[in-house]
């Protein structure tokens, strides 16, 4: 114990002495001793959660771990030779199928699967509708903002969690994502079976042209607005986004913007100039799309680790924009039907802003 004590005089001794250097004097002890703490500080969930909180945390690391687990699945099917005179066909029936382009292979026992209630309650995730959306006609929702991943889109538009089709009767949903994860075997299968399809042209045209009922939702910030997904902010990639607005016209499918208040701030997203975010730019520039680079909590702990943060989701659907079909617009009509949009998703901000985000660092912006 003489050592010990011994050794932390020493320890003090050359603390007191480096703050006389001149890299330290402009800080307290106090504040050095504040950031190693917050830098290495693990805070460990304790044991005695309720089974219902750790079941919401399982289906949050099932689906995130997704795609991690069917690749590895289809590659230990590989692995082994009797499963070829499967696998084979199988694979190649992947480059022919055209259900992501014609409105997947829904089940609806599977989207009403207890597992996305959990989902959706481990944030939570909730709906908040301005209007009714009568089934007489297709509809087009624009998701904003995109967050890392889109989880309010994902719970909302591709499962049962938040009560879609009771808070909208007769209305098919279709969340629509990047066309190359239909190409991921066992994964693009599990994502037809929740109604999910290609966010390409075709796709779009093929479901809206079903008619009433009908209805795609596109999250229309894409990989560039995933960038600039930082908590307490609203930067919207919208100005120039004009191509699902011109669907909608194309088919006469009235424009529904959603706003998902808390979708920001369930993770951290890399700082806008570090080497991690000029890779993802970079990957994006090449590729159109870019990778998840993101941390939030854990597991087993509430600070370091890949999975999201508790943060409360609400999507708020706004009233619907109507629009005539016009199977080939003027630029004017669609900078007024944009107008028509971007004050509706404006009006959802100013209304729900003191409510849903009374933490935000920043207004709404369209940044481009």
């Amino acid at each position: 114990r003489s050592s010990r004590t011994g050794s932390l005089s020493k320890a003090r001794a050359r603390v007191a002495e480096g703050l006389k250097s001149p890299m330290l004097g402009v800080k307290k002890l106090d504040e050095i001793r504040e950031s190693f703490n917050k830098g290495v500080e693990v805070k460990f969930a304790p044991l005695s959660i309720p089974p219902h909180r750790r079941l919401q945390t399982f289906a949050v690391a099932f689906w995130a771990l997704l795609l991690p687990i069917c690749m590895f699945c289809f590659f230990m099917c590989l692995s082994y030779r009797p499963l070829w005179a499967v696998m084979i066909p199988y694979i190649i029936w992947i480059q022919f199928d055209s259900a992501p382009d014609t409105g997947g292979r829904p089940i609806q026992w599977l989207r009403h699967g207890r597992l996305w209630r959990y989902f959706a309650e481990y944030y939570p995730c909730s709906i908040v509708k301005e209007a009714e959306l009568p089934p007489d006609r297709p509809y087009l929702f624009g998701y904003h903002p995109h967050g890392i991943i889109g989880m309010g889109a994902f719970a909302t538009f591709a499962t049962e969690g938040t009560g879609f089709s009771t808070n909208f009767p007769g209305i098919q949903p279709h969340l629509l994502t990047l066309e190359s994860n239909f190409k991921i075997p066992f994964y693009r299968d599990l994502l037809l079976l929740h109604g999910m399809c290609s966010v390409s042209k075709p796709s779009c045209a093929s479901i809206l042209s079903k008619g009433a009922g009908s209805s795609i939702t596109i999250v229309v910030g894409g990989a560039a607005e995933s960038l600039a997904a930082h908590p307490g902010t609203a930067d919207l990639t919208l100005k120039k986004r004009m191509g699902f607005i011109k669907m909608a016209l194309t088919h006469g499918a009235d424009l529904v913007p959603v706003f998902s208040f808390g979708e920001n701030d369930v993770s951290l997203e890399n700082k806008k100039g570090s080497l991690v975010f000029k890779l993802q730019k970079r990957f994006q520039s090449i590729f159109g799309f870019t990778l998840p680079l993101f941390f939030g909590r854990g597991i087993f702990n509430y600070n370091y680790g890949l999975m999201p943060f508790r943060h409360p989701i609400v999507s708020v659907v706004g009233r619907p924009i109507h629009v005539k079909k016009d199977e080939d617009p003027s630029q004017e009509v669609l900078q007024e039907v944009q107008k028509q949009y971007i004050d509706e998703l404006m009006s959802i901000w100013d209304k729900y802003k003191d409510v849903y985000a009374r933490h935000r660092t920043k207004e709404l912006t369209l940044v481009e």
